[in-house]
Parts: C-alpha cells; sequence; structure tokens
C-alpha cells in the first residue's frame, strides 16, 4: 500500500501539473484577446467537455496497452485541463477591465507582461484551487480505472488494483478496506493542502486579513 501511495501521488501530481499549465495559457490567452480566438479556444473546450471521459479513458487505455503510470497519466491529462482553462479565461476577462491593468497598457507593457506579471498572481487562488482538486480527481479516476483492470499494471502497485485485487479473499476484508481508505484520506489531504496554499498566496486574501 505505501508503494501503491507513491504511484497515485506521482499520477495526480503530474496530471495537475500539466493540465494546469495547459488549462492556464489556454484560459489566459481566450481571457485576455477574446474575439475569435477567444472563441476558438473554448469551442474546443466545450467539444473536450462533451465527450464521455470514462468511456475514451477505457477505450485509449485498451488501444495503448496500459500498464504503464505515465501513459495514464499522460492520457489523463488530456482531459483535466479543461476546466482550469474555463476558470482561468474567466478571471481573465474580469481583470483585464481592471485600473491597473489599464496602467500597464498606459506605462507601455507588452501583452505577455500584462497578462503574466499583472493579471496572473490574481488567478492563483483559483489555479490553486482547481489544481488540488485535479489532484484528487486524477487519483480516483486512475484508481478507477485500475479497479476495472484498464489502468496500472503489475508489477507497478495501484490502490485500485490492491482495492481489486482484495476482492478475490472476502474473508480478509482489510486487503480491500483499507486501500480504500487510503484514498479517501489521500484526496481529503489533498484538498485541505489547497485551501491552505490558496489563502497564503492568493493576494486579494492577503489584503482582505490586512
Amino acid at each position: 500500500m505505501i508503494w501503491g501511495i507513491r504511484t497515485s501521488l506521482e499520477v495526480g501530481v503530474f496530471v495537475a501539473v500539466v493540465s494546469s499549465i495547459v488549462g492556464l495559457i489556454i484560459g489566459a490567452v481566450a481571457g485576455y484577446f477574446g474575439g475569435l480566438l477567444d472563441n476558438l479556444l473554448m469551442r474546443i473546450t466545450d467539444l473536450v467537455l462533451t465527450l464521455p471521459a470514462l468511456a475514451i479513458l477505457l477505450a485509449f487505455s485498451a488501444l495503448l496497452g496500459g500498464g504503464s503510470q505515465w501513459t495514464i497519466s499522460i492520457i489523463l491529462a488530456a482531459f483535466f485541463w479543461t476546466g482550469i482553462a474555463r476558470v482561468v479565461r474567466g478571471v481573465f476577462l474580469s481583470l483585464r477591465e481592471k485600473e491597473y491593468v489599464e496602467a500597464a497598457k498606459a506605462s507601455g507593457a507588452g501583452d505577455a507582461r500584462i497578462m503574466f506579471r499583472h493579471i496572473l498572481p490574481n488567478t492563483l487562488g483559483p489555479v490553486i484551487v482547481n489544481g488540488t482538486l485535479a489532484v484528487g480527481t486524477a487519483i480516483l479516476t486512475e484508481s478507477a480505472l485500475s479497479f476495472l483492470g484498464f489502468g496500472i499494471q503489475p508489477p507497478t502497485p495501484s490502490l485500485g488494483a490492491l482495492v481489486a485485487d482484495g476482492q478475490n479473499y472476502p474473508v480478509q476484508w482489510w486487503l480491500t478496506i483499507f486501500p480504500g481508505l487510503l484514498i479517501v484520506l489521500i484526496v481529503l489531504c489533498v484538498n485541505f493542502v489547497g485551501d491552505g496554499l490558496r489563502d497564503a498566496l492568493d493576494p486579494q486574501q492577503r489584503r482582505m486579513r490586512a
């Protein structure tokens, strides 16, 4: 189970980091520039959101052979960026009209500097919260795939696979209960960490406390 925790955390953190970076870039570009580019990027995002994620994950895992945790991680990251992109786009649409953005434009700052130096720090709260939620959701999704036999395969351990294997020994109930409890505890802890990081890093939260 200890080794399975490491595998699940590696998958969750990798998926959260990659999906957050992709979603942040797409959401920032769409929200800041707007217009045709915004419509194009958001229609692509909506298309990915409408896809039946679990069915496609099962299909890709079967076609690509599954087994490798990095293959599963890349497949998950390809679906998890959409939520973060929509959140970042909404924040950028709101913040690009603020006075400090207009002042930065008047002082001659370029679009890249305004996006990543002035607007981005004010989006850290939502990005961090959604990123930590992505860690928990990725762990749950990977565990579900492994439980169904389409995720990480032995000899690499996975908590979802341990839950499935434990069902073969109904008398030894702890083989199923303990890995399942670990999954729940990991997701809860990750969400608590996300709330703490939001309070520590969000500039608006710091101003409100001051």
